[in-house]
């Protein structure tokens, strides 16, 4: 939210001298000496511990606002609130007064500041730990960070994204994304933005939010995080920057014009619909970038792939479910144009266009007039070879390849809630699997991978070879 009252909170000027030292991730509180969850006060710098430790940032606030009875307030006195505070973690920013997060800044950008300098503590800190570790490291004979590959040692590159708060599906998509090349490399392979004005004239540096263009920070702040997934850091990076240009543009946000995801998640569905009555049918094309799946209803009691009661799903039946002729019910009647008014009908798809990456959504969430539950079934899913070619409309006109697909990455949801759970991801990266839990990231197999139920599932055109595998 756009929070009135930075100007009279936010007082402090970064300054390493008024900050205690140590990374600023596991400062204490000032009360408690808690290191979990620490804010930082933007008023006056000092530290307390979050409301679901010991709550001592908020009485902090709650303590500044009591009135002064014994002495007249000055007037700066009475514009300082003590207001504002900055998690020392996710560096995301919060107003008491507003009782929200904030997204906007200073006119100074003073916010910007003291989040860029908690960061240069962070990385500062970090880096002294990594060299004061190091040796430690090269005479260790076990080192969770390394796995023998062909029989040679190697270091596990991938990097986790910090949770901010119910980030977690954002943190698996993210991931996903970045191990479908044909994607992620557009994105880094773009320059950095070059600031060209005061004493960053000439310099290349990263775009911040405080720069204005929104279509740019969206594109930089996404090549920013996709770069840092997998430069081999072993501390998470924070997605933040990111996460607050979506949260700023997305009411703004429409994917009409061509665009790099259009020309790799986009497809074509051709709608048909044929009156029951008159006979008349109509034809209508949909673009799509991902196709939501409904699990047959006769698959719901099956809920492992081992179980033995009943009979297994797979996203064959799902996609068949999609494409298959289907009647329309009473509250889905067509309005024919020929017969004048709404009659039954019947409807079909067909894939007239596949995309590069095929997205796929198997929908999990069932909602009725009175419940709302998670269709917790098994479904079965390939790693490779994914054959399209009989839900297209004309597959004479497709090669023997164009219509295969590989597996890239899956997204996984836990748990029983519909409004709770958690999200993570599986995803291969030149030929190996991990599983990225937000900031945890661990090497997997593809054993493990089959036996997750899939929620979103990203497949990649494989390019023609010989001795393909099919569905």
């Amino acid at each position: 939210m756009e929070c009135p009252h930075l100007s009279s909170s936010v007082c402090i000027v970064p300054d390493s001298a008024k900050f205690p030292n140590g990374s600023p991730s596991s400062w204490c509180c000032s009360v408690c000496r808690s290191n979990k969850s620490p804010w930082v006060c933007l008023t006056c710098s000092s530290v307390h511990c979050g409301r679901y430790v010991n709550g001592h940032a908020k009485k902090h606030y709650e303590d500044a606002q009591i009135p002064l009875t014994n002495h007249k307030k000055t007037e700066k006195q009475e514009k300082v609130q003590h207001t504002v505070c900055m998690d020392c973690s996710s560096y995301s920013t919060y107003c008491y007064r507003c009782d929200d997060f904030v997204v906007n800044d200073t006119k100074l950008g003073l916010v910007q500041k003291v989040r860029e300098h908690l960061q240069n503590l962070e990385n500062s800190a970090f880096t002294a730990d990594r060299h004061r570790k190091r040796k430690l490291l090269e005479n260790s004979s076990l080192n969770s960070k390394l796995l023998k590959v062909n029989g040679s040692t190697t270091a596990l590159c991938a990097t986790g994204l910090r949770n901010l708060g119910n980030t977690c599906f954002m943190n698996a998509i993210l991931q996903s994304l970045s191990n479908i090349q044909q994607f992620c490399c557009y994105f880094k392979e773009l320059p950095a933005v070059e600031l060209r004005n005061g004493k960053t004239a000439g310099r290349r540096t990263y775009h911040t939010r405080s720069q204005g263009d929104n279509n740019v920070s969206l594109v930089e702040e996404f090549r920013k995080t996709l770069c840092a997934l997998w430069q081999g850091s072993q501390t998470a990076f924070s997605p933040e920057s990111l996460f607050y240009v979506v949260w700023k543009i997305m009411p703004n946000f429409r994917n009409g014009a061509s665009t790099v995801v259009t020309a790799i998640f986009g497809g074509i569905l051709q709608n048909e619909v044929n009156c029951l009555i008159c006979g008349t049918e109509s034809r209508k094309f949909d673009p799509f970038l991902d196709l939501s799946l409904d699990i047959p209803s006769q698959f719901r009691n099956k809920r492992s792939k081992n179980q033995e009661n009943g009979p297994l799903c797979s996203l064959r039946d799902c996609l068949r479910s999609f494409t298959d002729l289907e009647e329309l019910d009473e509250t889905e009647l067509y309005m024919c144009h020929k017969c004048k008014k709404k009659q039954k009908s019947t409807k079909k798809f067909w894939i007239q266009k596949l995309p590069k990456v095929l997205c796929l959504h198997l929908k999990r969430f069932h909602w009725t007039a009175y419940l709302r539950n998670k269709v917790d079934t098994y479904v079965e899913f390939p790693l490779r070879g994914l054959d399209m070619k009989c839900y297209l409309l004309e597959p004479e006109n497709s090669g023997p390849e164009s219509c295969l697909y590989d597996l890239a990455a899956v997204v996984v949801h836990h748990g029983s809630g519909v409004g709770s759970g958690h999200y993570t991801a599986y995803a291969t990266h030149e030929g190996r699997w991990f599983h990225f839990n937000d900031s945890t990231v661990t090497l997997t197999d593809e054993e493990t991978v089959v036996k997750a139920k899939a929620y979103i599932l990203f497949y990649v055109e494989r390019q023609a070879r010989s001795g393909s595998e099919k569905l």
